[in-house]
C-alpha cells in the first residue's frame, strides 16, 4: 500500500482523483483504495483533507426543508439574503456559535471573488469563523482591520492579527492592520490621529470595501462578546451604555434598539468606522448566534447595516415572531 505524507507533494493530486471518484464516479472506499492502491483509512483521510482544504465543496441544495422555509421567511421580513443553520434548544450556546461559524466560513468563500477589499471586525463571532474558512484563491484581494484592538492591558495586536492572518492565509490576500486603541481616552486623541496620515491611510482603504464581514456585540449576550470582556470597558463605560439604552454594537460602535447611535457617548472614542461607512458598504455580512442577540440582531437591522446574515435556527424563529408580534399590535 503506498503511503501519503502529510507534506509529499502528490497528495493534492491524489486527493482531487479520490473525491472525483468518490463524487463524480460513486465509487467506495474500498474500491477507490484499490484503484489507487492505498487502504480504506487513507482514502478518507484524503477525502476529508479535499474538504478541508478547499479542493471540495458541498453545497446542500434543500427543496422546501424546514431551516429553507425558515430563511425564506426571514429574508422575506427582513429583506436580506439570509442563512439559517440547523440548531436545537438543547444546545448550547457555544456549541449555536460553532456551527454558525462554521456555516459563514463556507459562505464567504463562495461570496468571495478576486478584487475585494474585504473589511473584519475582530471579535468572539468572527474568531470561530475564521478558525473554518476554506482556503480559497482570490487575486488583488486585500483585508482591512475596521478597529483597533488595544486596551489599557493589551495591545491587543496578537488576538486580532491572528484572526485577519486566518483570512489572509486562506484567500492569498495583503493585510491592512489598524494599530490603534479600540477606545481612546480623550476623543480628542482621536480626532488628531484620525489626521496623521499612517491613519489615514487604513481609514481610505476602509472607504474602499466592497465587503464587510463582522459579529453584533451585545452587553448582555449569553456568550458575551470580547469588547466586554476584555478589558476594554470600565464600569462608568456599562453604566454610558445603559443609560443610552444600548443595545448591540458592530466594530466597537454602539447603536440603540430603532438603529439610532446619535449622542451614545462611547462612540466619539471608538475607533470603529461611523455606521454610515458600513452602511456605504455593498455587501453586508453580519454572522451572529443566540436568541440572547435578539435586540442587537433587530437594532442591527433598524440601522440598515445588514444584506447578509447568517444565524442559528433558534434566533431566526425568535425574530420572526417578534416580528410578527410587532406588525400585529401596530395594525401592520
Amino acid at each position: 500500500m503506498e503511503r501519503v505524507a502529510a507534506d509529499d507533494p502528490k497528495r493534492s493530486a491524489l486527493a482531487v482523483r479520490a473525491a472525483h471518484l468518490y463524487y463524480m464516479q460513486d465509487l467506495d472506499m474500498a474500491a477507490i483504495g484499490r484503484e489507487l492502491g492505498m487502504s480504506r483509512s487513507s482514502v478518507s483521510r484524503l477525502l476529508s483533507f479535499a474538504r478541508a482544504t478547499g479542493l471540495v465543496d458541498i453545497t446542500i441544495h434543500a427543496p422546501a426543508g424546514r431551516t429553507g422555509e425558515v430563511a425564506d421567511e426571514f429574508g422575506r421580513r427582513f429583506g436580506v439574503n439570509a442563512s439559517v443553520v440547523p440548531t436545537t434548544a438543547q444546545m448550547s450556546d457555544a456549541d449555536r456559535l460553532e456551527r454558525v461559524g462554521q456555516e459563514a466560513a463556507r459562505s464567504l468563500g463562495r461570496m468571495l471573488e478576486a478584487n475585494t477589499t474585504l473589511g473584519i471586525a475582530w471579535g468572539a463571532t468572527i474568531s470561530v469563523v475564521s478558525r473554518h474558512v476554506v482556503p480559497k484563491e482570490l487575486w488583488n484581494t486585500q483585508i482591512v482591520q475596521l478597529n483597533g484592538a488595544g486596551n489599557p492591558t493589551s495591545s491587543g495586536i496578537d488576538y486580532a492579527s491572528e484572526i485577519l492572518r486566518r483570512f489572509a492565509t486562506a484567500y492569498s490576500a495583503r493585510v491592512e492592520q489598524f494599530p490603534v486603541p479600540a477606545f481612546f481616552d480623550d476623543p480628542n486623541t482621536k480626532v488628531a490621529l484620525w489626521h496623521e496620515r499612517s491613519t489615514k491611510r487604513v481609514l481610505d482603504v476602509q472607504q474602499t470595501m466592497n465587503v464587510a464581514l463582522f459579529g453584533l456585540g451585545a452587553p448582555d449576550a449569553d456568550v458575551p462578546s470580547h469588547v466586554y470582556t476584555g478589558g476594554y470597558l470600565e464600569p462608568a463605560d456599562f453604566a454610558s451604555l445603559r443609560s443610552e439604552r444600548v443595545v448591540g454594537d458592530v466594530a466597537t460602535v454602539f447603536y440603540r434598539h430603532d438603529g439610532s447611535d446619535a449622542g451614545i457617548e462611547l462612540n466619539k472614542r471608538s475607533s470603529g468606522p461611523d455606521l454610515d461607512v458600513i452602511r456605504a458598504v455593498p455587501r453586508r455580512i453580519c454572522v451572529v448566534s443566540g436568541e440572547s442577540k435578539a435586540a442587537a440582531t433587530e437594532g442591527a437591522f433598524a440601522a440598515g447595516l445588514i444584506t447578509d446574515i447568517v444565524l442559528d435556527e433558534n434566533l431566526a424563529r425568535l425574530l420572526i415572531h417578534r416580528d410578527t408580534t410587532h406588525h400585529v399590535r401596530r395594525g401592520g
